[in-house]
């Protein structure tokens, strides 16, 4: 291995390094908690070969925010592909949303910005118009099966996000009035009505 090769893959190390002590940093004290400079007393380097890697940490959030939406998005699809019928991908995918966000708390809420200073990091980024396609295709089939011509799927679309984001919003933020069974059991009254509504 030659020595560009060398110094290549020690600056990947270390910006691997970085992203993992980020994260140990988050799951131990939160989003809000997360600054460069605990982040460079943490590997024990200082502030500006952080900056060397990342520009600042929105830069490290939005990798973390892509990360997110590659993993919901592959979530969606291994649920989408097990149906063949429209109806039955869209509750699927809605389990599959479901299940992630919940396993997936902390990356959820940057995603989303719950319970955090919003940083706009999401607006145009691949990782989240690939998530948005996987939903669109069974609406957009359910409602050309339906042969309705006053269904907007760009709208139905957002119903369907903010069925799903308003109850793990719900859910995350702790609302200690319902419970998971319950919230669970809203979600898929409100995905059955939301398919009956397509068809």
């Amino acid at each position: 291995m030659g020595i560009s090769e060398r110094k290549q893959r020690q600056k990947e190390d270390l910006k691997n390094g970085i992203i993992c002590t980020a994260w140990d940093l988050v799951m131990k004290d939160g989003w809000q908690a997360l600054s460069i400079r605990k982040i460079a007393e943490a590997i024990e380097y200082s502030v500006p070969v952080i900056y060397d890697h990342f520009e600042n940490k929105e830069a490290l959030l939005l990798e973390f925010s892509k990360k997110g939406f590659r993993m919901l998005s592959e979530k969606i699809l291994d649920a989408k592909s097990q149906h063949i019928d429209p109806a039955e991908q869209i509750k699927a995918m809605a389990d599959a949303y479901w299940d992630f966000a919940l396993n997936n708390t902390e990356l959820y809420q940057l995603m989303f910005g719950i319970g955090m200073a919003c940083c706009e990091i999401s607006k145009a980024m691949p990782e989240q118009e690939k998530f948005r396609s996987l939903v669109m295709e069974p609406i957009e089939e359910l409602i050309k099966k339906s042969g309705r011509t006053d269904l907007n799927s760009c709208l139905k679309y957002h119903t369907f996000w903010s069925v799903m984001h308003g109850l793990i919003s719900i859910k995350i933020v702790g609302n200690a009035a319902i419970d998971e069974e319950l919230n669970k059991l809203v979600l898929d009254d409100a995905i059955a009505g939301y398919i009956k509504n397509l068809t």
